[in-house]
């Protein structure tokens, strides 16, 4: 059964939620391992590799740390798809950087990246078409929170063999407590209050 604070609907509710957990909030660690099976539709690659996300959404930003090897062919693109239509299923758009995270190793069949921290913020993080599907930068923040959230947002590597993906995994906590779901589903509400009001609530 969910925590209580997953059935909050009001966004003014969810709102002051987040308000008042930003002075104990924690960043969320969001985990993944990568496989040509989880590919949609899934393939034999011999290809391994496993994501580490940390989202802090008080401070707005994710650090991310990538690991993968086995591939059949070089790298094109890797960056995060968001969301799908079901949870742990499906396709989507991509969300983030375009056609991948700015430094990831490409051209090569093996590799590990560990960026600066990136700021959730700033528009330079998103795929262009992904903040203006959601309204904004800021709303484009919490869609992907949402999407990590419901895993319906995936880590996907794409090669030249493989070129709509050859990797990929969904993104889920490996322990979500109810204290860190509380927290995203009131950024989630900020998201939802900014576009229906078209302002910040004052804390």
């Amino acid at each position: 059964m969910k925590p209580k604070c997953l059935l909050i609907s009001s966004p003014i509710v969810a709102v002051a939620l987040m308000l008042a957990a930003n002075a104990t909030a924690v960043p969320i660690e969001f985990v993944t391992i990568l496989s040509g099976p989880k590919e949609s539709p899934p393939n034999a690659s011999p290809g391994t590799g496993s994501v580490t996300a940390i989202f802090d959404f008080a401070a707005h930003t994710l650090d991310l740390h990538v690991t993968f090897s086995g591939l059949t062919s070089p790298t094109i693109a890797a960056h995060i798809h968001a969301p799908t239509p079901f949870a742990f299923a499906g396709t989507a758009g991509v969300a983030t950087q375009v056609p991948f995270f700015v430094g990831f190793p490409i051209g090569v069949t093996s590799g590990t990246y560990d960026p600066p921290t990136f700021n959730t913020l700033d528009s330079s993080f998103y795929n262009p078409d992904f903040i203006t599907a959601n309204g904004g930068t800021a709303d484009a923040e919490a869609a992907l929170a949402q999407a990590l959230d419901q895993g319906k947002a995936y880590f996907n590597i794409h090669t030249e063999n493989f070129r709509s993906g050859e990797i990929r995994g969904f993104l889920h906590t490996p322990d979500a407590g109810p204290t860190m779901l509380c927290l995203v589903m009131g950024l989630i509400g900020l998201g939802m209050f900014r576009r229906k009001f078209g302002t910040q609530p004052k804390a």
